[in-house]
């Protein structure tokens, strides 16, 4: 292996950490490890604050680095990183601990007492009444509940000794790469400053004086640097990986997938997995005249033209946990992948019912106090299947509210590529898709975006 030379590529999403060593030459992926992180802990906010253990994430890095073959990490001349968006965490200096062991560093380990928990993008204590009292932003992008710094002002107004305990912050895969590269100050992508709002997208700089106006601490903000570049050298040895190995500057989840994804500038890519998106790559930002699509940074002065929803795999899944919870109370207990199963094959024999489903479950960004509801129900539409194909039909069709299937005409887009565990495995939301967007929905060998991490550095 003395000749070749790889690229570590990781993604530090919201359950699990997924890592892959991939080979530019070949264009293939040598070796890859994932585990569930399992971080969620309780919140002072209930159901509404949503938090993870950042520790416990660390150490899923380190289990998948360190059952990577070593004579294949000795070969990794670069590392990739992004991770889930939105997020915020605080630390202060002392924050890791390299654990070395006969004078070789073993792992990376990140201090509890130093740091606060990482606040997701699925955190809601935001209110609308909350967010229409802060200063409007100089940006295309709306900031909503779950990013950064809405999170973050919320802590000024209600938490405001918390802030005082911090120097730094960022979003964990940030953090990850502060650590890495033992940086004095974090650095952070234009596409995870966008993810936190008050961001200007085209001066590539942080709202500073409307933040200053009302007293936020804009001095936690860490520094921005543009997707793909590097933020610093490998501190040291890391299980095999050479001290010294450039480390990129941490990117988003979201357009990683999509750069190991997309084959041409014909595609658009629909991710469905804990959430859904649906997006393709535009060079210039125009008015398509709907405001539930935004234009995110992508790579390389272009731009990603999405319609995010907070409706998607996990929608299906509370519905399996529902009947599976009904299944028990009955005295019939049946696992998972049996309701799964079945439900596929009962949606694909289901005829499309007049039932209208509003999937709405965790709101949505641009209407957040939205429920979900049932209509139309009948005597003729409530059998399983039927309810199980209403309900995929219309998470599609909230997404092609989202994002109208004109919108993908006019920018010439001839075939949808699928992508995430949520689409991929379940035939009843394919065929919705190809039914509302009327564009052949194809699978292909790409679309993780701990590829599109190593992909995007190359």
């Amino acid at each position: 292996m003395a000749d070749k030379s790889f690229i570590l590529g990781m993604d530090i999403g919201t359950t699990s950490v997924k890592v892959c060593v991939y080979d530019p030459k070949t264009k293939e992926i040598v070796a890859k490890q994932n585990k569930d992180t399992a971080a969620n802990i309780p919140s002072d906010q209930g159901i509404e604050g949503n938090k993870q253990d950042v520790p416990k994430i660390v150490s899923a890095i380190h289990y998948c680095i360190s059952r990577l073959p070593r004579d294949v990490l000795r070969s990794v001349t670069k590392i990739g990183v992004c991770g889930q968006m939105h997020g915020v965490l605080l630390w202060k200096k002392g924050a890791w601990e390299k654990v070395e062991k006969d004078g070789v560093v073993m792992r990376f380990e990140a201090t509890r007492e130093n740091m606060s928990a990482l606040y997701t993008w699925q955190d809601t204590r935001c209110k609308p009444e909350f967010l229409e009292s802060l200063p409007k932003p100089d940006s295309r992008l709306n900031c909503y509940s779950g990013y950064g710094c809405a999170t973050l002002l919320w802590m000024l107004k209600h938490k405001p000794e918390k802030l005082k305990n911090f120097q730094y912050s960022g979003t964990v895969q940030d953090f990850v790469v502060t650590m890495l590269c033992d940086l004095d100050i974090p650095v952070m992508s234009d596409q995870n400053a966008a993810s936190w709002g008050y961001f200007n997208t085209e001066k590539n700089e942080w709202n500073t004086d409307i933040l200053k106006s009302v007293d936020f601490p804009v001095e936690l903000l860490p520094k921005i640097s543009r997707s793909g570049e590097f933020a610093g050298k490998l501190k040291a040895a890391w299980n095999g990986i050479p001290e010294g190995t450039p480390v990129s500057v941490a990117m988003g989840d979201l357009q990683c997938s999509i750069i190991a994804t997309l084959e041409t500038k014909e595609d658009a890519v629909l991710n469905i997995s804990t959430s859904a998106q649906l997006a393709f790559v535009v060079n210039n930002v125009t008015d398509l005249g709907c405001k539930t699509v935004e234009h995110l940074p992508y790579f390389n002065n272009t731009h990603l033209v999405v319609a995010a929803s907070l409706n998607g795999g996990n929608v299906l899944a509370t519905f399996v946990k529902m009947l599976q919870q009904w299944m028990l109370e009955l005295g019939f207990p049946t696992p998972q992948s049996k309701v799964w199963e079945k439900l596929i094959a009962l949606g694909l024999e289901a005829k499309t019912s007049n039932m209208q489903i509003i999937p709405h479950l965790l709101g949505e960004r641009h209407a957040p106090t939205a429920k979900a509801s049932v209509e139309n129900i009948d005597l003729s539409n409530i059998q399983l299947g039927s309810v199980f194909k209403s309900l995929c039909d219309s998470l599609i069709q909230n997404l092609h509210h989202m994002m109208p299937k004109e919108i993908l005409r006019n920018a010439n887009v001839k075939r949808i590529v699928g992508n995430g565990s949520g689409l991929s495995r379940n035939a009843v939301l394919q065929r919705a898709v190809e039914h509302y967007y009327s564009l052949p929905l194809e699978f292909t060998s790409g679309g993780d975006a701990a590829k599109g991490a190593a992909i995007a550095i190359i």
